[in-house]
């Protein structure tokens, strides 16, 4: 149990606070929402404290980070937690993507114990199938106003291709691809991502409220 104590401040509607201090997420999702909303996230905001992500499945912490953050102001807050699930590790690294090597960790770190892993698992490289998954929270004032899922199919290659993205994106390809996220490039990856059909799948719910 944590105790959050946060200063008030006003967001007008039309703007979204995304909860999170990931900058390459804020970019994402700026790329992924266009002009309709002007994003902020929690690095404008020091006065809101961290959240611990305390769930066992991305639902629950995009939840908690959702709520936690909407109560300490007046702004439409948008969280998502999301990640890789990789089948021979049984769904791992899971929620615990971002630190899967350890806390405060690169991304290289985390993409080279996930190949270790594998190779250990399937030296023989017949079990590549994997996912990744994002879970988006919309809520304000401390209530959920809107949940959503977006996947993505696709395999681990034997080794790190191309430049773009971040995360685990080099070594993942998608179904129907022969790129990794990180060749693709930015516009094919924001029509096809786990971020990107979760957002899609929030237009209604984002459209009513822009207009409200």
């Amino acid at each position: 149990m944590f105790l959050l104590f946060c200063l008030s401040f006003h967001v007008p509607k039309s703007k979204l606070l995304v909860a999170t201090r990931n900058s390459h997420k804020t970019r994402e999702l700026r790329e992924l929402l266009g002009s309709e909303f002007e994003l902020e996230d929690l690095t404008s905001h020091p006065e809101i404290p961290e959240t611990s992500e305390t769930g066992t499945t991305f639902e629950e912490n995009a939840t908690i980070k959702a709520l936690a953050v909407s109560k300490c102001c007046s702004a439409l807050v948008m969280a998502d937690d999301s990640g890789l699930e990789v089948e021979a590790l049984h769904g791992d690294p899971g929620v615990y993507s971002a630190r899967y090597a350890g806390p405060k960790v690169s991304d290289e770190q985390n993409v080279e114990k996930l190949l270790h892993e594998l190779r250990g698992r399937d030296p023989n490289g017949k079990m590549r199938a994997a996912r990744f998954r994002c879970f988006i929270v919309l809520a304000q004032n401390g209530t959920v106003i809107r949940a959503v899922e977006g996947i993505v199919e696709g395999t681990i290659v034997d080794s790190r291709r191309g430049t773009g993205g971040f995360g685990y994106d080099p070594i993942f390809q998608p179904a129907g691809y022969a790129e990794t996220f990180a060749e693709l490039g930015t516009a094919t990856k924001n029509r096809i991502s786990h971020r990107a059909r979760a957002v899609q799948a929030l237009a209604e719910t984002l459209a009513s409220l822009r207009y409200d």
